[in-house]
């Protein structure tokens, strides 16, 4: 699967929570691979909602989530190509869900980057590394079971 995401605001989105750390460019891609395989998890979901409601277009209560104050760092346009990798062409997909769909998978990019800050500072490193991102990810099943609410 390539990537739709261009790796530019990824790494952005990755240096904002990195304070002084460099980020090395296979910590943002395996990032913004990971970033698409969410969004188009997301984008399966609410399709699934929207077929339950009979309709073919998502929308931003689909995704279960308001429109962001700002606009979010992510491109619309290939987060659109994301939010259709996993589901038919019969749907479509609102402008107001874009956006929804670009800022959730803003702040799961700040989650996961701000974590790998955090590994990456425990090693003693000054950089973000892949094995970061993935460690996180090798962590993240078991802190999202034991540590909910």
């Amino acid at each position: 699967m390539s990537v739709e995401l261009p790796f530019a605001p990824v790494d952005a989105v990755i240096r904002r929570r990195a304070g002084s750390l460099r980020v090395s460019s296979e910590a943002t891609e395996a990032l913004a691979r990971r970033i698409q395989r969410h969004g188009a998890g997301l984008a399966r979901e609410a399709a699934d909602r929207a077929t339950d409601d009979g309709r073919k277009t998502l929308r931003t209560d689909d995704f279960d989530a308001e429109p962001p104050d700002d606009d979010p760092e992510l491109p619309v346009a290939p987060v659109d190509r994301i939010a259709r990798l996993e589901i038919d062409d019969r749907y479509r997909v609102s402008m107001d869900a874009r956006v929804v769909l670009a800022a959730l998978l803003e702040r799961y990019a700040e989650r996961v980057a701000a974590a790998a800050a955090v590994l990456a500072h425990h090693a003693g490193r000054r950089t973000i590394t892949l094995a970061d991102v993935e460690t996180y990810f090798e962590l993240e099943p078991y802190y999202t079971s034991h540590h909910t609410g």
